[in-house]
């Protein structure tokens, strides 16, 4: 019954905030995958994010899906969208991201993609069930979804969207559940650093 918390797209002043109190009420801690535009957009809220104890990952520069664009174009998506969060949170647009987590934008990889990233020490996200809530729904209905799937699959990496109002207005609702039914809520964090000998 261990579940883990991830939000896709943001930031997004609109809701992005809410959800954030969301979590800051129950005392769960989530990872939220960035757009870089977005998050060169609003670096505030990117280091709002991490004040906050989440975890930052990656998104790609402006959520293209990588399958269907050339090679080069796909890895530029990668580094633009990592080097926009890293300057978001840490004033520089290092290429080594601080905190070495990606989803692809639609779940659309390719085996040279995943190469890549393994080869930067960056591990690859998918999800195991979602609210669906990319389709407009009541905040009731998504809760209900949600939580008659995670019933049935018992655990998993579960994939919302705090760009989503209507996810903003589930999300205490599905907190609520989640502690009433054992789950537990696993933070994903990075590895230590490998520490120089001395």
């Amino acid at each position: 019954k261990e579940v883990v918390l991830t939000f896709d797209d943001g930031p997004f002043p609109p809701t992005t905030g809410k959800v954030l109190a969301a979590l800051a009420a129950e005392c769960v801690k989530a990872t939220f995958f960035l757009i870089g535009r977005n998050a060169e957009a609003h670096p505030d809220l990117v280091r709002r994010i991490a004040a906050a104890g989440h975890t930052i990952g990656h998104h790609t520069w402006s959520h293209r899906i990588l399958d269907r664009v050339g090679h080069a174009q796909a890895l530029e998506e990668i580094d633009r969208g990592i080097a926009a969060d890293e300057l978001a949170l840490h004033g520089a647009a290092i290429r080594i991201p601080s905190t070495p987590f990606f989803r692809f934008p639609g779940f659309a990889s390719t085996p040279a993609l995943l190469v890549y990233l393994e080869t930067r020490g960056i591990a690859v996200l998918g999800a195991d069930l979602w609210a669906s809530d990319w389709e407009p729904m009541m905040p009731e209905q998504q809760l209900r979804l949600l939580t008659e799937r995670l019933d049935h699959a018992g655990k998993g990496i579960i994939l919302l969207h705090d760009t989503k109002a209507q996810t903003a207005r589930m999300l205490p609702a599905f907190l609520q559940h989640l502690r009433r039914n054992g789950y537990r809520i696993v933070h994903l964090v990075p590895p230590p650093s490998p520490r120089p000998h001395s």
